[in-house]
């Protein structure tokens, strides 16, 4: 798997493969990133899911919270997940988003990595509420993470980031219906990390 590193660059990687991913390290200031993550882990309403693999129920490796703008319905992995409406720190920073990029989003899931054991297995966001080709906007708050990315069909073909805390992580077209992607467990021991990925839902 190839660590991908995009110093000194604007911080797009498109290649003949349809892999359309942009990062931006420095999104969001140390200060602003220390409080924000402060906050976002005491004041969003953490839940605690299950799913189902194989006919067994198992707990989710992590917490989350669903926040939309206009009271918007999103499941996945067969979850009913409970809709939040959009706080304010939520819409700044979907606002903040919106100025750097074309791609638009009403919506947010948060995920909470309390520990390197806490994960997210090789999935692609492309659920039907989703549309056709969904882009996605990934922030990281806390505990820096490597996010694993592959190609559905080339095998050989995968990489790896390291997901900054402050960072924007931008998932654009053919992201979801080409490629998919985890962050895996580690070992080490690490402290929380809050993921926001924002998303559009019709």
């Amino acid at each position: 798997m190839t660590e991908l590193s995009f110093e000194n660059k604007l911080g797009n990687l498109k290649d003949t493969n349809s892999l359309n991913i942009f990062y931006f390290p420095n999104f969001l200031s140390k200060k602003k990133s220390d409080l924000l993550f402060k906050k976002l882990q005491s004041d969003i309403p953490w839940q605690k899911y299950q799913i189902k693999i194989f006919g067994k129920t198992y707990d989710q490796p992590r917490l989350t919270s669903f926040h939309s703008i206009g009271n918007k319905k999103y499941n996945y992995s067969q979850i009913g997940i409970k809709n939040n409406f959009m706080t304010n720190d939520l819409k700044t920073l979907l606002n903040l988003i919106h100025k750097k990029t074309d791609y638009r989003f009403n919506s947010v899931l948060l995920n909470l990595y309390r520990d390197g054991m806490d994960s997210n297995g090789w999935h692609s966001d492309n659920e039907p509420e989703l549309g056709n080709d969904p882009k996605i906007a990934s922030i990281t708050l806390g505990e820096e993470r490597f996010f694993h990315i592959k190609h559905r069909k080339i095998k050989n073909l995968s990489y790896k980031i390291l997901l900054k805390h402050g960072s924007l992580f931008l998932m654009g077209e053919k992201s979801q219906t080409e490629w998919v992607h985890q962050i895996p467990k580690t070992k080490k021991k690490i402290n929380p990390r809050i993921n926001l990925t924002y998303r559009y839902i019709y």
